[in-house]
């Protein structure tokens, strides 16, 4: 169904872009809009704006955070594990983790995976940033990596060539435990089945 507003089509059109939003989706959230107050609308629309122009990523973990805030408050705590990081695909992974209340140590987020059909190489992740927290003869303080990508195809292939960069760098590898379904995304895994996942770690 095509609307006699170019504008209610343009908004549709633009919602319909996001992750997981059909287009019957996106009509619904463009009527939506179109029926809120104008400061309703302006409040999101300034959300929008600032989101853009205040986030940035932390120069340490690369995870987000607000611009002035660099190192995030995860890195810069005095009461995190510095000796244990775990290397996640995304912010929205820190958060998940971060729920269960469990994990007290550090974090890296690549920001994707490794994915050579998709045209992404190891060049086009934050692999470098990781490299670069660790000690090239692993005396630093760094004493674990922990590689909590989902169990993807995509996922699989990126721990096994991280785990082959780190692994001469005298710096254990563990990999969570398999209590996620093969495929399944870490940001929709319950709080208690990552904690397990967690406390299940193998050695690579």
């Amino acid at each position: 169904m095509r609307y006699t507003s170019s504008a209610i089509e343009t908004l549709i059109d633009e919602f319909a872009k996001l992750p997981g939003i059909g287009r019957k989706t996106a009509q619904r959230l463009a009527m939506h809009i179109l029926q809120e107050h104008s400061g309703e609308v302006e409040k999101l629309s300034r959300a929008l704006l600032e989101v853009k122009e205040r986030v940035i990523h932390c120069s340490e973990c690369q995870n987000v955070t607000d611009l002035g805030q660099d190192p995030c408050h995860i890195c810069s705590s005095a009461n995190r594990d510095r000796s244990v990081i775990c290397v996640v695909e995304s912010p929205t992974d820190v958060l998940a983790f971060e729920k269960t209340a469990q994990y007290r140590g550090m974090y890296h987020v690549l920001h994707g995976v490794i994915s050579p059909l998709d045209g992404i190489g190891p060049d086009d992740i934050r692999i470098r940033q990781l490299l670069s927290r660790l000690s090239p003869d692993g005396s630093g303080s760094v004493k674990e990596i922990i590689m909590a990508l989902s169990p993807t195809v995509e996922g699989e292939t990126t721990v096994l060539y991280i785990s082959r960069l780190l692994k001469p760098l005298g710096v254990e590898v563990t990999k969570i435990a398999r209590g996620i379904p093969v495929g399944a995304e870490l940001e929709f895994i319950d709080e208690a089945t990552l904690s397990r996942a967690l406390e299940g770690r193998s050695v690579l």
